[in-house]
């Protein structure tokens, strides 16, 4: 079984950054993608970023140029690091690994821009 810890989250000014972390437990990280997920107040749950095994990334266009995506297989843990933080990026924000069929999701770390 799979389980998956964020943290990082907190309250950051605009401009300011933060790094989240994904701990993954469970096999077979390497084979696996792994993405990052945000659901604001009243919002749908949607992707910010992902990356597969082969290191391959994926950005939604509101955070290209602002957030990256790392994963370390040596740790089992995939990083988010978000830069340039705006109001409109407050959230709690989710991990997920996915590998053909079987899908996990994380518990969610609030993540608050405000002045």
């Amino acid at each position: 079984q799979v389980q998956l810890v964020e943290s990082g989250g907190g309250l950051v000014q605009p401009g300011g950054s933060l790094r989240l972390s994904c701990a993954f437990s469970g096999s077979s990280f390497s084979l696996y993608t792994m993405g990052w997920y945000r659901q604001g107040p009243g919002k749908q749950r949607d992707l910010v970023a992902s990356i597969t095994k082969d290191g391959n990334t994926n950005y939604a266009d509101s955070v290209k140029g602002r957030f990256t995506i790392s994963r370390d297989n040596a740790k089992d843990t995939v990083y988010l690091q978000m830069n340039s933080l705006k109001p409109e990026d407050t959230a709690v924000y989710y991990c997920k690994a996915a590998l053909v069929i079987r899908v996990y999701w994380g518990q969610g770390t609030q993540v608050t821009v405000s002045p």
